[in-house]
């Protein structure tokens, strides 16, 4: 069968190709990298960490969506409160990274400190297979969001934890606002925002 980019709503029945298509896409993040260190067992970890994730979190109070070979998962201005990790949550990403929980407690922290305070759309995750880059997947499931954020008339922010991302953002409208290290000699992380677009024609600026 084909492999498709259209995006489609992602649920929970997803949550297994969900799981492997993110550990593969985050295999080589400077965070991921950060929080799990060990070369053999990095995909079985991921995968159990973005399976935590999108079961007991955004599958439940986000927007996902994913294609054949790609994941996002994003949380609308009115959802931000509920998305946040309850502690049976937090509990079990810490059993998951293991002696790496308190860099990751302490990374959750620091990011939140740059959270801006305007409503806006925020992008959690996104990430598509590398066997499948190239074939506009995550450029698909970014499209989908933002024109959800446009329509919403808000902002997009994210955190890109790989430098060599920044240019696919900035292609789609988005600026680094701010560049922070994480605690603990961590990597990295840049802040970006963009801007709602109005459509084109109907007379609103």
């Amino acid at each position: 069968m084909p492999i498709t980019s259209t995006p489609k709503t992602a649920t929970a029945d997803d949550a297994a190709l969900i799981a492997r298509t993110l550990a593969r896409a985050f295999d080589d993040d400077p965070m991921m990298r950060w929080f799990f260190p060990d070369d053999p067992s990095r995909e079985t970890a991921l995968g159990r960490y973005f399976t935590t994730l999108f079961t007991r979190q955004y599958v439940h109070h986000g927007v996902c969506e994913r294609t054949d070979a790609a994941a996002a998962f994003w949380v609308a201005p009115e959802g931000q409160a509920l998305a946040v990790p309850d502690a049976e949550t937090v509990q079990e990403l810490q059993n998951i990274l293991g002696d790496r929980a308190s860099l990751f407690r302490d990374a959750v922290a620091e990011a939140a400190r740059h959270t801006p305070d305007e409503p806006h759309w925020y992008l959690a995750v996104i990430g598509a297979d590398p066997a499948a880059r190239g074939g506009g997947h995550g450029a698909a499931l970014l499209r989908s969001g933002l024109a959800k954020a446009d329509e919403a008339g808000v902002p997009v922010c994210l955190e890109s934890s790989k430098e060599s991302n920044l240019s696919f953002y900035e292609h789609f409208g988005f600026t680094v606002r701010e560049e922070f290290r994480l605690p603990g000699d961590g990597p990295v992380l840049w802040a970006m925002r963009r801007e709602p677009r109005t459509p084109a024609g109907d007379g609103k600026r």
